[in-house]
């Protein structure tokens, strides 16, 4: 059994997730474009709204490749099925053998 397959989210999950993050988009977009403020001022919301969301992006990759060197298997030592951390695994372990 492939490790990783317990790792990964639902299709419906997926979807959902772009379709809130489209919409907090365009509603962020729509409330600077709307705001009763000078130009630059908007502007300035603009970019600081694009670099946030470029910066959570490249926080999300990092936490993610984070997960992934951790969870591999490291030379010498025997993959477990099981993901990290997973509850009761010494005890579990035991009790097979």
């Amino acid at each position: 059994m492939d490790r990783f397959l317990l790792l990964k989210s639902t299709t419906a999950f997926f979807i959902q997730a772009i379709i809130s993050f489209m919409i907090s988009m365009a509603a962020v977009a729509v409330g600077i474009v709307y705001l009763p403020a000078p130009m630059w001022v908007r502007g300035f919301l603009a970019l600081g709204m694009l670099y946030v969301t470029t910066s959570t992006f490249t926080l999300a990759k990092c936490v993610r490749d984070r997960q992934e060197a951790a969870a591999a298997p490291r030379p010498g030592q025997p993959a477990s099925p099981l993901p990290p951390n997973a509850p009761y695994v010494e005890s579990a372990a035991g009790s097979w053998g």
